[in-house]
């Protein structure tokens, strides 16, 4: 057994097609399937489901591709740490962020990049929660940046990084005075411009008006961050965001922000990592980058917005 074989075997998991899994590999896909193929033989169990086009893993295959990701995370652990041995922290961070929490990433790959520059770095910010764990435990991503649950789920460790708090944003001043705070029956009073309800942050706002016993009626929903503050360019909307979001984005020119209170909401975020196996290198890198930086500023409104 060779690794370039378990690496065969991951990549037709993840790609679920033999010519994009060969592509991702940088083999043809006569190659990748002689070496999955060499893979059955030594184990002695079928590990694909053979048809005209591919047709799945079988039961076998299922179990070997996740052992084949905790050998070649491990094998990736070790080279690392040897490199940094050598000449410090090098290679792709990986992190992977929700879309609500992606404001907070800045904050820390720039402080990672200076600490290690010899290392890259890779954001995807765009996942759901869900993705963000499945991608951790698939050693696909090294951190993801998060919504944290009480209930750590088994197999992660969690570094909080500050509490996701709420603000509403008006055309104009929208009936409050300068410096106000706007309460969640207020926000239900205005026609709202708000994110999809497939997205986590939704559904946390959505809790949020049930609690108090109403219920968002958005005459307007989009599954982008950077789409929903470019509706309120329109001076039509009103929307709900993290405080977080107002550190990176501008306000468009008149719309104003007022925290959102009666009740006050609030949700940690954190970065996880796994918590299984040896730690890789960059894993402990970020994860020291975030333990020494104070995030806690994203809870309040920027200056210039008080």
């Amino acid at each position: 057994m060779i690794f370039s074989q378990l690496e065969y075997i991951v990549a037709l998991a993840r790609e679920r097609h033999f010519g994009r899994a060969a592509a991702s590999c940088l083999v043809s896909q006569p190659a990748l399937s002689e070496g999955i193929r060499k893979l059955e033989v030594e184990l002695d169990v079928p590990l694909i489901r053979r048809g005209n086009t591919f047709e799945g893993l079988t039961a076998e295959g299922e179990q070997i591709v996740i052992w084949a990701r905790r050998i070649l995370a491990d094998r990736t652990a070790m080279t690392e740490q040897i490199r940094e041995m050598r000449s410090g922290v090098t290679g792709q961070l990986r992190i992977g962020s929700i879309p609500t929490a992606s404001s907070a990433v800045s904050f820390l790959t720039a402080p990672f990049c200076e600490a290690h520059p010899l290392a890259r770095v890779h954001v995807a910010s765009d996942l759901r929660s869900d993705d963000v764990l499945r991608l951790l435990a698939d050693y696909e991503v090294d951190g993801g940046i998060t919504y944290v649950e009480d209930r750590l789920p088994e197999g992660f460790r969690v570094t909080p990084l500050f509490f996701e708090k709420y603000v509403l944003l008006t055309a104009g001043e929208g009936g409050f005075a300068a410096g106000a705070t706007a309460t969640w029956s207020d926000a239900a009073a205005m026609p709202l411009c708000l994110l999809d309800r497939s997205m986590q942050g939704r559904r946390l706002v959505d809790e949020a008006f049930r609690d108090i016993g109403l219920r968002a009626a958005p005459r307007l929903e989009t599954d982008s961050v950077a789409s929903l503050l470019a509706q309120m360019k329109a001076g039509l909307w009103a929307t709900i965001v993290p405080a977080a979001w107002l550190h990176v984005f501008a306000l468009p020119p008149g719309v104003r922000a007022f925290p959102l209170v009666q009740p006050e909401r609030r949700v940690r975020v954190g970065l996880m990592t796994l918590s299984r196996g040896p730690e890789t290198v960059l894993a402990r890198a970020v994860t020291a980058v975030a333990r020494g930086t104070d995030l806690t500023f994203l809870e309040q409104l920027p200056s210039e917005q008080v």
